[in-house]
């Protein structure tokens, strides 16, 4: 695992645009975890349809992979927490294989839910920047996963 060209590669190309931009941002983001073919090497969908059947509507979320994440990813700078009930939303209809955690992400920081702990608050929030630094934090993504607990240090 190995975000320093991610984080390269993201200040150099990638703007913040949520619709224009989240799949390559994901994408590199599956590549720096170790899949070298990207979020379709781990078996991850994007733009995963979610449908309601009661409101008869279809909503999309940007990543989802059965049973491990669902990642919801909103544009640079916007603030992660009035989007936390969208994500669980989501999360709560992916029936069966619910993913064990939910990830929300606004391009600079990435904030790692595990709602079998917390709904209310993100178990790791990790700036773009110290990604390298924080990687334990993204075990449970890895190609061979090591360590499904995520260690809990709460630090940006």
């Amino acid at each position: 695992m190995d975000f320093s060209l991610f984080i390269e590669y993201c200040s150099k190309h990638i703007k913040g645009d949520e619709k224009g931009e989240a799949q390559t941002f994901l994408d590199h983001f599956f590549m720096a975890l170790g899949y070298t073919d990207g979020y379709k090497a781990a078996g991850a969908d994007c733009e995963y349809r979610i449908k309601n059947d009661k409101k008869k509507t279809t909503s999309f979320a940007d990543l989802v992979w059965k049973p491990r994440v669902l990642i919801e990813m909103k544009k640079r700078g916007e603030d992660l927490s009035i989007h936390l009930q969208q994500a669980f939303s989501y999360w709560s209809q992916l029936l069966p294989n619910r993913p064990n955690y939910v990830m929300l992400c606004n391009f600079d920081e990435f904030w790692i839910y595990d709602f079998d702990k917390d709904i209310y608050e993100a178990q790791e929030k990790i700036d773009l920047e110290k990604l390298e630094l924080r990687k334990e934090a993204f075990t449970f993504l890895l190609p061979k996963e090591k360590n499904l607990s995520l260690k809990l240090t709460g630090k940006m």
